[in-house]
């Protein structure tokens, strides 16, 4: 009943799982010989990365052309989501809000935008590919280092690392133990654990999508019998199902990865300067 895979679903190079036939894909496996598709389904993840951020801007550019004191319904929309994030991370940031909410909520619509397209019909998330991930985690190390390194300064940031040892004693105890345990794990450890997670709660729900379609279109486009229509017809309930709960699933991922970036940043701001509901 389920038989082989589709010939239109192939098997990813970057993570070894069945992926859904995207628009450069099927291009790809009926002009591959032109030089121009072979580019394309070369950087596929690439392009779909950069079409992820296109959506946004024409949206929020078109939607925001002609503010009016009485928004309409897209400009409604888009206020809205705005505000939403404001005051959802503004609530962790406290009175840094204004200055780190345009990131952390950009990189929440950006992955979020990405996300979803993987499950529109020959499109393809890019946070499939773990390069997308990890050059997502690297914004955010990058983000974090520099505000630690501007808004401690650098000495008081290595102090932080180290434990902020008092003592000669202590000192040598920070500098032989705990200052490169702390680099490990404060700084090492989090843009890593950010894309894997990310990378693999996509991958993962991208690639049971994949196969359940694979055997939707192998049991009724191919031939017919009761026993394969009927399996047929119960996984494209499935993918249905499937579709549903991804949305959540997508949407969740997209909020982990932008908090805990947004708790990143918390934790390099100076302490003494920390909102109490912070901590």
């Amino acid at each position: 009943m389920i038989g082989s895979a589709h010939p239109i679903f192939r098997v990813s190079g970057g993570h070894g799982g069945l992926e859904p036939p995207n628009l450069i894909s099927l291009l790809h496996g009926v002009f591959s010989d032109v030089p121009l598709v072979g580019l394309l389904f070369k950087y596929e993840n690439i392009f779909f990365a950069v079409a992820a951020g296109l959506i946004l801007s024409v949206v929020f550019a078109v939607g925001t052309r002609r503010l009016t004191l009485v928004p309409g319904r897209v400009q409604n929309v888009l206020e809205t989501i705005v505000e939403t994030l404001q005051d959802f991370f503004g609530g962790i940031l406290g009175h840094y809000g204004k200055a780190f909410v345009p990131f952390v909520g950009t990189l929440f619509l950006y992955i979020f935008c990405m996300n979803m397209m993987g499950l529109v019909p020959f499109l393809k998330s890019s946070t499939t590919d773990l390069n997308t991930t990890l050059a997502l985690a690297a914004c955010v190390f990058v983000c974090v280092q520099f505000t630690a390194l501007t808004k401690l300064g650098p000495l008081t940031y290595l102090d932080h690392l180290a434990g902020q040892p008092r003592g000669f004693g202590m000192f040598l105890l920070s500098v032989v133990l705990l200052f490169p345990l702390f680099v490990i794990l404060d700084v090492i450890v989090p843009p890593i654990t950010l894309s894997l997670r990310l990378f693999g709660n996509i991958t993962g729900g991208d690639t049971l999508l994949a196969a359940f379609q694979s055997m939707a279109a192998q049991n009724l486009l191919g031939p017919t019998s009761l026993l394969s229509f009927v399996g047929g017809l119960l996984a494209f309930v499935t993918v249905i199902v499937i579709s549903f709960l991804l949305v959540l699933l997508d949407t969740i991922q997209a909020l982990v990865f932008s908090v805990l970036a947004t708790i990143y940043i918390l934790l390099v701001l100076p302490h003494e300067e920390h909102p109490e509901h912070a901590h």
